[in-house]
C-alpha cells in the first residue's frame, strides 16, 4: 500500500513543506487540517499588526494564542491574551486583535470551515 507524503495528505500538516500566505500589513496564515465542518488556521503577526474588528456571519471562532500577546477586542469587551489564552467569537461578534510583541501567534479555529480561505 503506497502512503502519499505528508504535504499532499489531507489527514497530516507537515509544517516545514507548508508555505505562509502573506496577507499583508505584517499578517501571514497557514491552513493546518479542514473538514467541512471544522478549520484549524495558524496565524503569525508582527509586533503592531491589527487584525481589524469584524465579524462573521456564519463562522464561529475559537482563537488560541500559541506565542506572544494580544491586545484583544471581542464584543466589546477589551483583555490581553498571552501563550496559553484564548477567545471565543461565536457568530455575528466583533472581534479584532493587535499584537503586542513580535512573532506573535494564533491558532484560529472555524466552525464550519472558512470557504473564503481555499
Amino acid at each position: 500500500m503506497s502512503t502519499p507524503p505528508a504535504s499532499s495528505s489531507p489527514l497530516y500538516f507537515d509544517d516545514a513543506s507548508t508555505p505562509w500566505t502573506e496577507l499583508g500589513d505584517g499578517i501571514r496564515r497557514k491552513i493546518v487540517g479542514h473538514t467541512p465542518e471544522l478549520m484549524s488556521v495558524l496565524v503569525q503577526f508582527d509586533q503592531g499588526a491589527v487584525g481589524t474588528v469584524h465579524a462573521h456571519d456564519a463562522h464561529d471562532q475559537i482563537a488560541f494564542c500559541l506565542s506572544g500577546a494580544f491586545e484583544c477586542d471581542v464584543g466589546g469587551v477589551k483583555r490581553v491574551i498571552r501563550a496559553g489564552d484564548a477567545f471565543v467569537a461565536p457568530r455575528l461578534t466583533p472581534h479584532g486583535v493587535r499584537a503586542l510583541e513580535p512573532n506573535s501567534s494564533l491558532l484560529d479555529q472555524f466552525s464550519p470551515r472558512r470557504e473564503d480561505y481555499l
